[in-house]
């Protein structure tokens, strides 16, 4: 290196939002009364920065750093600590912050946890402390109200590197650095900050590694290590075994084999034939209250109940001593049981047993713990993993641990050879699909193949399958550095167009829709002369980006007829990319038709595109893939079969979960929210896209979770939520804009305006609609702005804008008859008598009605009966208006419109007409509810904060939470608004009720009738 970047020291806080709104309820509470919290992590993630931030946001009094004395002990009384706190806040609130409290001493955290336990909410003293989860959370922190701090999200870790760097980092360099930090800003700031100006612009190659010992114990504080030498090889074994799972934990019986063979006992050798699962001698199941102790029963065997340790009985093994090491502190760590046998050393600290798994509670400490290990003892743990697994059958992981095994002083060209040797090896056993492996595990399979070998052309090959089975395993943010790898050497034709597949596949998912349509064209090119099916498949995703920005001229382009291709075989272990593996088994016939059919229908050739796409659909039915099985269901929803579409959704669902292809189930919950909606069933796809949000960000998908969030918008808009729409719309905005999703951004504008119309501002949604579908450069994406008409047309009815309802109708009539919507038909007659004179609308109103019987769906339905009955009550005709706006209500309370439900109360109480329930109204429903649930209920239907219904009932906030989150599901409301709305309506309909029974009481005293 030739010297270190200067990282900027005003960086901004990134991806803190939710642990910040949680501190800034703290301070903003503290003028009235007090508080405490505690923010965990693991080193580096940001608790001190948080502290700090809070120190400085906090202007309503004085803040006190509090600390412990030298050596981390305690230095004054719980009595002074009290009163110190006390007089403090006596004139003004007060902010306590305690950062780094895991370090305190027992007697220090003992004090501290007395002086704070005898304060009251009306002492106004505001307690932040912060403990690094890499360790069991000392019992004094433990009733603690706790703010978790996780790693940072892809984006949030791309804007801190931005911020450090001024944006001057390589693409290259930008992705390792952030996949090597895995979302700890420290680690990624101490990354940047090791490099030279040259080497983060890419200038010069990187160090390697990226991340090592010196770097990561910088962030970790230091490597662990045990009191013991037993101590230290557990460690070690277990931060090792865990490179081939990911850092997820590891089997307890792995581990407990593999230091036996790194350290046997002297006179028995290393257990033969242990393989990976614990077994009944071994004493790795679980043992009631043995922990990790020793059996008491002598005998040569390993002992049973210690699990890890080594045996404590008489003879020249070596024995567990008391050292000078951290002590376990009371916590999930299992201890040995006193009078259970001779003393055993516990579980260090570092790491959780929790049945026969092992784990670190910290990833950057299971990191710094193997960096830190000489070469000769790390290859030591790896070759003694290897041995054991390679004995169970574990032919992958214990190649793996194998090769990282190698090196020492042989002779440079013996050693050559047998790197590569292993190097095909490795590659050829994560190709076998008979070798049962996870999609993440065959990626650091191919990945260290391509490390191990010398031919550029090859090594590239190798990095692109790794890349490709991280994006199969959802995990693009290791896939990108692997393809920069693969970009870095020659390569022929072929494998740089699978390179380039992959990449514009990850960037479908997670970056601008328009890089990723040209990175898929030129993969089609390079890959059209050695691999033309798979080049088929390219152009196929590629036509999937043009329809994803909206731009229809480059989704007909890259649609155009293709010359006739010949089947190949693949390359051995290449799969395809997620989006397009069918080829595989059908070199043409489900690209083809999906191709020859997307292109009729963008065409308008309607009748052209209902063979070769229903084709598509058919052979979904027979099969079992995933990505032929979502290519079934996104050809089912331009057909508008939604019954096929949820079918294939579903089976596709089934079909990732099974093979382990997390980056393919936000799409399958896509296309399964999708049919949902196009069918009517808002709860049902509501369900799908929570789900596929959550999978959508956890496997950094931001473009598929803007798609999901614009379906959450939607199914909030016919619900009394509109907060929960504007989060959500302008949360696909974002990403929809940046990244050029117009299909996203329609859906979530046509949400806000559907909105807006169920709160009956119908000026607001007609200016909202009149964008995405009148004719113009704004109108919305090419196929999807028509679903919007209906609700365009009554908006504009109502806004006076009839002319504007018109223009969008010829357009819409043609949907309709294209059949590709179920609703479509029903919605166009609905749309009709909107605009038409009163002479011809009943009729067209009631053709409405038939044709929803015909197609199905709670909402559309009632929509229409409700415009039907408001349409008949102003012409007088209130007994056909009642029994409209009845049905109207029952189809909205069934599916859970609660804003269009309102709408059709209001107006039966303008008829004089009381709404009826349903069987499962408000008086009802509250009855599920337990008296401390109702009483909790009432009260916040009253407007009352969970802080002061815990006053008025004398319990804690944490309870009322938990009744409240009881009272939500019981009664099916998602805000507290709702819950308002339904205890107002069950208290009206009690007083009625009441009413009722106080003159049927007065008839029965006047007539003396008995009962």
């Amino acid at each position: 290196m030739t010297g270190e970047t200067t990282v900027r020291t005003a960086v901004r806080i990134h991806g803190r939002s939710t642990q910040r709104k949680a501190l800034r309820a703290l301070l903003d509470a503290l003028p009235h009364y007090g508080g405490r919290l505690l923010v965990a992590g693991e080193p580096g993630l940001g608790r001190t920065t948080l502290l700090r931030w809070a120190a400085r946001s906090f202007r309503a009094g004085p803040v006190l750093h509090l600390g412990p004395g030298p050596g981390g002990g305690a230095h004054v009384t719980v009595e002074r600590l009290l009163d110190t706190l006390r007089a403090a806040s006596a004139a003004a609130p007060v902010l306590v912050c305690a950062d780094d409290a895991h370090l305190w001493d027992a007697p220090a955290r003992t004090a501290l946890d007395r002086a704070v336990r005898r304060l009251s909410i009306a002492d106004r003293v505001g307690l932040l402390l912060s403990v690094a989860s890499d360790r069991a959370v000392a019992p004094e922190f433990a009733r603690l109200p706790v703010v978790h701090l996780d790693p940072l999200a892809p984006a949030g870790a791309a804007a801190l590197l931005d911020d450090a760097t001024d944006g001057v980092a390589a693409p290259a360099v930008r992705e390792q650095l952030l996949a090597e930090a895995e979302g700890n800003p420290a680690l990624l700031v101490a990354l940047v900050r090791r490099l030279s100006p040259a080497e983060l612009r890419g200038h010069r190659p990187l160090p390697r590694p990226l991340a090592d010992a010196a770097a990561l114990a910088e962030v970790a504080g230091g490597a662990p290590s045990g009191p013991s030498a037993h101590a230290r090889d557990l460690l070690l074994t277990v931060a090792a075994a865990g490179r081939a799972e990911d850092g997820t934990d590891v089997d307890a019986g792995l581990v407990h084999d593999a230091l036996r063979h790194l350290r046997p006992e002297p006179g028995l050798g290393p257990r033969a034939g242990s393989g990976l699962g614990p077994r009944a001698d071994s004493g790795l199941g679980p043992r009631a209250g043995s922990g990790l102790g020793p059996r008491p029963e002598p005998g040569p065997g390993p002992c049973a109940g210690s699990g890890l340790g080594p045996c404590a009985e008489p003879g020249p093994g070596p024995r567990a001593e008391p050292g000078p090491g951290p002590r376990a502190e009371p916590g999930p760590g299992p201890r040995a049981e006193p009078g259970a046998g001779p003393r055993a050393e516990p579980v260090p600290e570092h790491l959780v047993l929790a049945g026969d798994r092992l784990r670190f509670r910290s990833p950057l400490v299971r990191r710094t713990v193997h960096a830190a290990a000489t070469p000769e003892r790390r290859r030591a743990v790896h070759r003694a993993l290897a041995e054991v697994l390679e004995t169970g059958g574990h032919r992958l992981t214990g190649l793996l641990h194998r090769s990282w095994s190698l090196g020492g002083p042989e002779p440079a060209p013996a050693s050559a050879d047998r790197l590569a040797a292993v190097a095909d090896r490795l590659a050829a056993v994560a190709a076998d699909a008979a070798v049962p492996a996870s999609h993440r595990l065959r990626a650091t399979a191919y990945a260290r193949s391509a490390e191990l070998t010398a031919d550029g052309a090859r090594r590239a090959e190798r990095y692109t399958a790794a890349a490709e089975q991280a994006l199969l395993a959802g995990r693009p943010d290791r896939a990108r550095p692997l393809l920069a790898a693969a970009r870095d050497s020659a390569a022929p034709a072929a494998v740089r167009g699978r390179a380039e597949w992959v990449r514009g596949v990850t960037e479908l998912r997670d970056g601008p829709v328009g890089d990723a349509h040209q990175s898929l064209l030129l993969a089609a090119s390079l890959l059209a002369a050695d691999a033309p099916a798979d080049a088929a498949a390219a152009a196929l995703a590629a036509a999937d980006a043009a329809w994803a920005a909206g731009d229809l001229p480059a989704c007909l382009a890259t649609l155009a007829p293709q010359p006739p291709h010949r089947p190949e075989n693949p390359a051995p272990g290449s799969d395809g990319p997620a989006d397009a593996r069918d080829a595989a088994a059908h070199p043409a016939a489900v690209v083809h038709d999906h191709r020859v059919g997307m292109r009729a229908l963008l065409e308008g050739r309607l009748d052209r595109a209902g063979a070769p796409l229903g084709q598509v659909v058919e052979r979904g039915r027979t099969e079992a893939r995933p990505q032929t099985l979502l290519r079934s269901a996104a050809a089912a929803l331009l057909l508008g079969d939604v019954d096929a579409a949820r079918s294939g959704g579903a089976r596709a669902l089934a079909a990732a979960r099974q093979l382990g292809s997390d980056t393919l189930v936000p799409q399958a919950l896509e296309y399964l929210a999708y049919a949902e909606l196009r069918a009517g069933r808002h709860p049902q796809a509501r369900t799908h896209a929570e789900e596929g949000l959550r999978t959508a960000l956890r496997t950094g998908q931001r473009n598929t979770a803007a798609h999901h969030r614009a379906v959450l918008a939607l199914a909030a808009s016919i619900e009394e939520e509109p907060d929960v729409v504007a989060r959500h719309v302008t949360a696909a905005l974002d990403t929809a804009r940046r990244h050029g999703l117009a299909q996203a951004a329609t859906l979530a504008q046509w949400a806000a305006a559907r909105a807006d119309l169920g709160r009956g501002r119908p000026y607001d949604a007609a200016d909202r609609l009149g964008l995405l579908v009148l004719p113009g450069p704004a109108r919305g994406h090419f196929a999807v702005w028509r679903l919007a008409v209906p609700c365009f047309v009554e908006a504009a009815v109502l806004a006076g804008r009839h002319e504007d309802a018109r223009t969008v109708l010829s357009d819409f009539a043609d949907w309709a008859e294209f059949g590709a919507d179920p609703q479509a038909a029903a919605q166009l007659a609905r749309c009709h008598a909107l605009l038409a004179p009163g002479e011809h609308a009943d009729a067209l109103y009631r053709r409405a009605l038939d044709r929803h019987d015909e197609a199905g769906g709670d909402f559309e339905r009632a929509r229409t009966a409700l415009l039907y009955g408001k349409w008949l009550r102003r012409r007088r005709r209130p007994r056909e208006a009642r029994g409209r706006l009845g049905t109207a209500l029952a189809g909205f309370e069934r599916c859970g419109a609660g804003v269009w439900a309102a709408q059709a109360r209001d107006e039966l109480r303008a008829l004089g007409a009381a709404p009826q329930g349903t069987g499962t109204g408000a008086p009802a429903r509250l009855g599920l509810l337990t008296p401390q649930q109702l009483r909790i209920a009432r009260h916040v239907a009253e407007g009352a904060t969970n802080r002061e219904v815990a006053l008025a009932l004398g319990v804690s906030t944490r309870t009322v939470d938990y009744h409240l989150r009881k009272v939500f599901a019981a009664l099916g409301v998602r805000s507290r608004l709702e819950l308002a709305r339904m205890v107002g309506e069950a208290e009206q309909a009690h007083e009625v009720q009441g009413a009722r029974e106080t003159r049927r009481v007065g008839s029965y005293e006047k007539t003396g009738a008995e009962h």
